[in-house]
């Protein structure tokens, strides 16, 4: 399935926008880690690089994940 947006004339790369629309799904939860990466058309490892570089962790933990987790450590 592709989609096609019709965007105003920018000064920006078609890969940018394939990075920053990945960034943006991820961080809403709407797709996850690996799917991103598919999108931005990078490794998972190279993806969560960029998101580190960006400083967006690349793997969310809810608050009750979190809780669980400081209880078990």
């Amino acid at each position: 399935m592709g989609i096609s947006v019709n965007l105003p004339e920018m000064n920006i790369k078609e890969d940018e926008v394939k990075l920053l629309l990945a960034i943006k799904l991820l961080e809403d939860g709407l797709v996850s880690l690996g799917k991103a990466a598919e999108i931005a058309g990078y490794s998972e490892k190279a993806f969560a690089e960029v998101l580190m570089h960006r400083g967006i962790p690349p793997i969310k933990y809810s608050d009750l994940d979190l809780n669980k987790e400081q209880k078990n450590a």
